[in-house]
């Protein structure tokens, strides 16, 4: 066995599954609050990414995509507030006016706004892929063997300590804040959250903007690591970080970080090793396999319906 590509496919694998973990922990969120998935999410990840994209574009025609840091902050900040802004918006459009429906409608109002939000991206945009010139290039080279060199760029490092960094900011601000009692008071009880001065609209739509920050910020990382992008990088990204979450356990923010890392690695071991066609069929196996044994998921709680 050949140590040195085991390991550059590690490398691999943790860093595509830091980019599905901060996909899942906005959907495993909603779900926390509203009890419902927001399958317009992937689309909010899509919309992330144009937005650095199109910032960037911007900073060159102004002449200061040279000084990188200041470019890079640019982007992350204006893709976190555009897509957020969305984020709201589909709560407010997809999701408040049917939050007292039947579970059903406020389904396929947010499978409409993902249609939506598709198409009107490739009708604005065009529906050609769209490249983008590398901005943080080079990296460190780990090992050296006969046939390999294991190699970790830069990029890579950026995005699992970003990844890393986010989760735990995200972990304690759910844990130690006002804010996130109340998104945990909502989670219990919305009804009696509200009876008790929680203002449950703002702490939904709060949470729905914090969601799309995060992945916001996955469109960034996404669009500089891969280079090109398109309208419809949404949806598989979205299907695959919703597994994430339900694999690791829907609620709980560790258990959409273990599912993305652990989806991120069996598609990289698999595409490696077996036949990159069938990673996907790899992915969903497992999930079906878990979603058997262990319903909850690996690090979720079962629910117990008290009579």
């Amino acid at each position: 066995m050949d140590w040195a590509y085991f390991l550059q496919q590690l490398i691999n694998g943790l860093t595509l599954g830091a980019i599905y973990g901060l996909i899942a922990i906005g959907y495993t969120m909603v779900y926390g609050i509203i009890g419902m998935i927001n399958f317009a999410h992937g689309e909010i990840y899509m919309l992330g990414a144009f937005h650095s994209l199109i910032t960037f574009l911007i900073c060159q025609a102004a002449g200061i995509s040279g000084i990188l840091p200041l470019t890079l902050l640019l982007m992350l900040f204006v893709s976190m507030v555009l897509t957020s802004i969305y984020g709201w918006g589909v709560e407010r459009v997809a999701y408040r006016p049917l939050r007292g429906s039947f579970r059903l409608a406020a389904l396929i109002s947010a499978i409409g706004m993902s249609i939506f939000l598709q198409n009107f991206v490739q009708i604005s945009q065009g529906a050609r892929v769209k490249p983008m010139q590398p901005l943080v290039e080079g990296g460190i080279t780990l090992m050296e063997s006969a046939n390999f060199d294991v190699q970790l760029s830069y990029m890579q490092i950026v995005i699992i300590v970003l990844t890393f960094v986010l989760m735990v900011v995200f972990s304690l601000l759910i844990a130690k804040t006002s804010l996130g009692r109340a998104q945990r008071a909502c989670e219990q009880d919305r009804t009696m959250a509200g009876l008790l001065g929680v203002n449950v609209d703002r702490t939904i739509s709060t949470t729905f903007v914090m969601g799309a920050a995060l992945a916001s910020v996955a469109g960034m990382m996404v669009t500089l690591y891969y280079g090109v992008i398109d309208f419809y990088i949404g949806f598989l990204a979205g299907v695959k970080a919703f597994t994430a979450a339900v694999l690791g356990g829907i609620g709980s923010l560790p258990g959409a970080m273990l599912g993305g890392l652990l989806i991120g690695l069996i598609e990289a071991f698999w595409s490696g090793y077996l036949t990159i066609e069938y990673k996907d069929v790899a992915t969903f196996g497992i999930l079906v396999l878990v979603l058997i044994f262990r319903p909850w998921g690996l690090l979720g709680k079962p629910e117990v319906e008290k009579v």
